[in-house]
């Protein structure tokens, strides 16, 4: 069980840069993934939404990766030979044609215009996609953890609300009991009354008895109560299955409120709506 909401980044260094990926969820609906991505990994964006559909079936997921080039290692110091070449060749033919003295060493080669210069290295985007992956997949898995730890948070407060439920549904069915028996004493023919009379009472009871008989809604209350305690130990998404058994509770509770609006089942019901109410929201958070 996985809150929808959650935050995990990780940062690791390659050759070339350091790489940093920041990666936060939200309510959502439905799984909606929004990328902002250096162009040096745009080669790689399909790989990386599905590497997120791997671990994230539902909610916002905004992606935020950083690239910052590690000093000295996006520039390259180059030597122009040829140039070189050239600047010895000419000087040896000025110190042979003009006597010039002195020795043509590097200190002088280091005063030459234009000998070095400095190069930006292209760093092609396969040689970092290794290292962007492992990094996703590392703030990915930190990410689980918060959510995971926000998820045990929203379980503990839907089941103190299960077992409010509880209490409503085997309250609901003690009435449910009460409400039968009145009806069977309904039926009874009271002493003194002729057969005609009997007959119109009976038939009448029946009709009472149609409407006021809660015992199948109570099962299937109580049912849906426990369905919704075993999901909430499962792994797996539970967000849309619990927002279905919320509905059933409640069109199980509305039913009962509308065949038996007596004050003591009305409170129950209400108190149930309450609860349901309370889990929904906590639903709205889960994946």
């Amino acid at each position: 069980m996985k809150s929808m909401t959650g935050y995990g980044e990780t940062v690791r260094q390659g050759r070339w840069a350091k790489i940093g990926v920041q990666v936060r969820t939200l309510n959502h609906r439905h799984l909606d993934i929004q990328l902002r991505v250096p162009r040096e990994y745009l080669s790689i964006e399909e790989e990386i939404r599905k590497t997120i559909r791997q671990r994230i079936s539902r909610g916002r997921v905004d992606l935020f990766i950083t690239r910052s080039p590690v000093k000295g290692q996006g520039r390259k110091l180059e030597l122009d030979e040829d140039l070189l070449r050239q600047y010895l060749s000419s000087l040896q033919r000025a110190r042979r044609r003009f006597g010039l003295k002195g020795e043509l060493d590097i200190s002088l080669c280091a005063t030459l215009p234009d000998l070095f210069r400095l190069r930006e290295v292209e760093v092609r985007e396969e040689d970092e996609r290794g290292l962007v992956l492992r990094s996703l997949e590392s703030a990915l898995k930190n990410l689980e953890r918060s959510r995971e730890r926000e998820g045990r948070h929203l379980k503990s407060d839907v089941q103190s609300q299960i077992r409010h439920l509880r209490k409503v549904s085997a309250g609901l069915a003690k009435e449910a009991v009460r409400i039968a028996l009145r009806l069977k004493d309904s039926l009874l023919p009271r002493e003194g009354g002729n057969a005609l009379e009997l007959q119109r009472e009976g038939s009448e009871g029946a009709g009472s008895s149609f409407k006021g008989d809660i015992h199948e809604e109570v099962v299937r209350l109580r049912t849906h109560v426990e369905e919704l305690a075993r999901l909430i130990n499962e792994r797996e998404p539970v967000g849309k299955k619990m927002d279905f058994l919320l509905q059933e509770i409640q069109r199980e509770l509305n039913t009962i409120s509308s065949k038996v609006p007596q004050l003591s089942v009305v409170h129950l019901v209400l108190a149930g709506k309450e609860r349901v109410e309370k889990i929904r929201e906590q639903a709205q958070n889960l994946e």
